[in-house]
């Protein structure tokens, strides 16, 4: 019998995740001491985004590019044939994504966002109204920018930090209906399903609430859009966690998933461990509204705006998806970061989700006002103690309202990213150390405060800095309890 996924249970122990690869290429890693994080930090403008990764120890910034290739994704790419128009590599390519999503049109962008902004300019006019689970900022922007308003219609129990519900990714069925009555079927563009919701926690949704969510659809003659950027690890937890499927494949739960979606967009930067992404469909009608908006903006029908070779690791990697025991290496580091957490008491997302471990900053630095960004305070004050980068989920990446004051977020999250097949178990072991000596000593950690906050996006370029001397009290008491240790 063959082992499927990481989680290995060991003699007269705990159930630990294990690397099932191995290691062929690496690349050298620096740990600065904690005077030159401070200097870098300070450089960054309290931003971890701006961070030279020359000053970096662990990159938890995202998952998006980051994830590794595998060999057969690095080899594939010798083969890349570099024609302009009608390239042997869109058609690899095409052939890969019919198979594992279903679909018959294959338009390829040059990654995630590009398809946002071709979908909202084909489909989105001015006073329409985009139901959801949960928004991505980008997402969020270009819907805006288009005319339209999101509506995020999301479970109740979606926003509890600690939670033993399997689907917090739910759209609320009673919230979609309302829409309607609401609105009016007219004014509804489409429904968008993440999978699985980015800035809540990367939680899941169930195949039982995409079937329901179909059903209205269908009902009110609406379009049903799935960003499919983290699919492969929504499908791993329909497998995990609800029954019906225990004993499906994952190809066939990520065919079903797709079946119910009349457009299928995604960032292949996640989903396949290369850069680009793409818009899939079933509908020639759909395909040929999109189709123009694609040789404007982004290239030629086949190759969207991506090198050719990109295009041939995506091919591989959108296979790889239906592999188990690769889907599964993130989702099962996340989960021993996140139990060990909150073994320790330490406020952190559950159930564990996709894409990274998720620390609730409200709930660590509750000293810190929101109007502060406790979710950035607490990145900065993470690297400063260990090197590691994370990226604020918070007020920080909210936006202001039309009196110029912030739109707090609903949570103030750190996301620690576990790409793919990227980190050791040891250095996720170092990951929970720092995070633990970090909560011991909370409440050392102040606010942050704008220095330069651009209109748009601001999490991406903005500068802070703190209100008061908090990062040189904490750089004391770690070098107290740690001497001359980095």
């Amino acid at each position: 019998m063959t082992v499927k996924n990481n989680n290995i249970k060991f003699y007269k122990g705990e159930q630990i995740p294990i690397e099932l690869h191995k290691v062929r290429i690496v690349q050298k890693l620096f740990l600065k001491p904690i005077e030159e994080r401070k200097e870098a930090i300070d450089k960054a403008g309290y931003n971890t985004f701006l961070l030279n990764t020359k000053d970096i120890f662990l990159d938890m910034l995202t998952d998006s590019g980051t994830n590794a290739m595998s060999d057969n994704q690095i080899s594939s790419m010798l083969q890349a044939d570099d024609a302009y128009a009608g390239s042997q590599s869109f058609y690899r390519m095409e052939e890969a994504l019919r198979e594992v999503f279903g679909k018959h049109y294959v338009l390829p962008v040059h990654q995630g966002r590009a398809a946002e902004n071709i979908v909202s300019q084909a489909f989105i006019k001015k006073g329409d109204v985009i139901p959801m689970n949960y928004h991505f900022t980008t997402t969020k922007a270009h819907m805006e920018l288009n005319g339209g308003k999101v509506l995020e219609i999301f479970g109740d129990d979606a926003l509890q930090i600690k939670s033993d519900k399997p689907f917090k990714g739910n759209i609320d069925i009673n919230k979609l209906k309302d829409i309607y009555k609401k609105y009016g079927k007219e004014k509804v563009a489409f429904v968008r399903m993440e999978a699985s919701t980015n800035l809540i926690g990367g939680q899941p949704f169930s195949m039982q609430n995409m079937r329901d969510v179909k059903k209205i659809c269908v009902e009110n003659g609406t379009m049903m859009v799935l960003d499919a950027s983290l699919i492969g690890e929504n499908a791993y937890f329909i497998k995990q966690r609800e029954q019906e499927f225990k004993d499906t494949t994952i190809k066939d739960i990520l065919l079903e998933m797709c079946s119910y979606a009349d457009l299928v967009y995604f960032s292949s930067r996640k989903v396949s461990s290369t850069r680009g992404g793409g818009i899939v469909t079933n509908s020639e009608e759909l395909y040929l509204k999109m189709r123009d908006l694609l040789v404007l903006y982004e290239g030629f029908l086949t190759y969207g705006g991506m090198s050719v070779r990109e295009i041939e690791a995506m091919a591989v990697g959108i296979q790889e998806t239906c592999d188990e025991t690769i889907i599964s290496q993130s989702p099962s580091f996340i989960a021993y970061a996140v139990t060990q957490l909150d073994k320790a008491g330490i406020p952190v997302i559950t159930p564990p989700g996709a894409l990274g471990c998720h620390l609730d900053a409200k709930g660590i630095l509750s000293h810190v006002p929101q109007q502060e960004y406790p979710a950035g305070a607490l990145a900065a004050a993470l690297f400063l103690v260990s090197g590691i980068r994370g990226m604020e989920r918070g007020t920080v990446s909210s936006v202001r309202d039309e009196e110029g004051n912030d739109i707090l977020s609903d949570v103030e999250l750190l996301r620690l990213a576990f790409p793919r097949r990227v980190f050791t178990l040891s250095q996720t072991m170092y990951v929970i150390d720092r995070v633990k000596w970090l909560y011991d000593n909370r409440e050392l950690v102040g606010g942050l405060e704008w220095t330069e906050e651009p209109p748009l996006l601001r999490f991406f370029m903005g500068r802070l800095k703190p209100k008061t001397n908090w990062p040189e009290k904490l750089i004391a008491k770690f070098k107290k309890d740690f001497g001359d240790s980095l």
